[in-house]
């Protein structure tokens, strides 16, 4: 977003040339001083003053011509995303994954974890520190490199970034999450509910773009919901909003057991791979498969459509790792729906599939660092 002039002086508006600059400069990338005038609004000796005052402050810098180039080309200048990092995190029931990204959100390198719902509460942490570790040792950084670190968790999150009651995993009730992230990085930390992120990497780069008003179905082994309203992820008042699930009426929290207890799913299947076994049966036209996933678009169902008279959205994603077989899910769902809906969305896949949580945890570290930072009133930080 770039900034707009509000009153003030000389400082005020070479502050806000700056931050113009720089917002420029990471949404188009490269750009030579005339281009970069162009989007700016700027003329090209402010363009030029700007530019050697953040090269000077180690924000810009100067990209090397491309191999082949002939003759003397326009200097071209690009942001310093590398000058700082952010982390991600989807701690799960059943996995936890860390990606490591720059001040853009471009992800380096990423490692995961399995952990089962029942794992102890001291062995889950353990696991959260070691995919940290993993990811900042693949990306060739350590925790000191880091601005931002950004959680997502299943349950319900206070504002604090405690767990107020989580169903899936009964140890993580209570947990003080981000009190205890913040014990073991020394970084800012951030913590959230995985289905709220979800949504917001849907809303940046993913099925809601350029969406005002949306329902996110993070269909997986357990059942979230998320809304975005004006273009914004919505947390509530108390941050619970999307918990729908938590309504037995709304027949959402075990209507995945339909994929994982059907009758085709071969004895000895693991668990992680049983609801898979089920898809891919009923896309082959298995008809038993077949009345599995009818059940379960059922269920689902319910309560998607409570959401959607309630919201009117433009559209529903449906998102999380089932999302990989929405060939088979969407048109059941998208029957249900019309027969319960006074108007029926658009019904969108996801491409973002398992990786939805820890991409929208990076996009809210992104966010909040772009607040705090980059902003009229806030003091660009010192690059690192």
């Amino acid at each position: 977003m770039v900034p707009t002039l509000r009153g003030g002086g000389l400082s005020r508006l070479r502050q806000l040339n700056v931050l113009t600059a720089i917002a420029a400069l990471r949404a188009a990338g490269p750009l030579t001083l005339s281009a970069l005038a162009g989007r700016t609004g700027l003329s090209r000796p402010s363009t030029k003053e700007v530019v050697d005052e953040l090269m000077r402050l180690g924000w810009v810098e100067e990209t090397p011509p491309a191999q082949g180039t002939l003759g003397r080309p326009a200097r071209r200048y690009r942001f310093r995303a590398g000058s700082g990092h952010l982390v991600g995190l989807d701690i799960g029931g059943h996995n936890i994954r860390a990606a490591l990204a720059d001040l853009n959100g471009v992800i380096i390198s990423e490692t995961r974890r399995p952990v089962e719902p029942d794992t102890p509460l001291d062995e889950r942490l353990a696991a959260i520190e070691h995919a940290v570790a993993g990811c900042l040792a693949l990306g060739g950084k350590t925790i000191e490199d880091v601005w931002v670190l950004a959680a997502g968790t299943i349950g319900v999150i206070t504002p604090e970034g405690r767990i107020l009651y989580c169903a899936a995993v009964p140890a993580w009730t209570g947990f003080d999450l981000a009190g205890h992230l913040r014990r073991l990085f020394p970084c800012e930390v951030l913590v959230e509910n995985d289905s709220r992120l979800a949504a917001r990497a849907e809303a940046v780069r993913g099925a809601a773009r350029d969406v005002a008003d949306a329902v996110y179905l993070h269909v997986g082994r357990r059942m979230g919901t998320a809304v975005i309203i004006d273009g914004k992820v919505h947390r509530g008042f108390g941050a619970a909003s999307g918990e729908i699930a938590m309504l037995p009426q709304a027949r959402l929290f075990d209507a995945s057991e339909h994929l994982q207890s059907c009758a085709v799913i071969p004895e000895g299947t693991p668990p992680a791979d049983a609801a898979g076994y089920t898809l891919a049966a009923a896309r082959a036209g298995d008809p038993v498969a077949l009345a599995a996933v009818e059940r379960y678009a059922g269920d689902l169902a319910v309560g998607t459509s409570a959401m959607v008279l309630l919201l009117d959205p433009q559209v529903v994603v449906l998102g999380g790792g089932f999302s990989r077989s929405a060939d088979v899910l969407l048109p059941p769902l998208r029957a249900r729906l019309e027969r319960a809906c006074m108007r029926l969305p658009d019904l969108r896949a996801s491409t973002l599939g398992d990786e939805c949580v820890v991409t929208g945890a990076i996009d809210y570290a992104v966010a909040h660092l772009d607040d705090q930072h980059f902003t009229p009133d806030a003091p660009l930080p010192t690059p690192r």
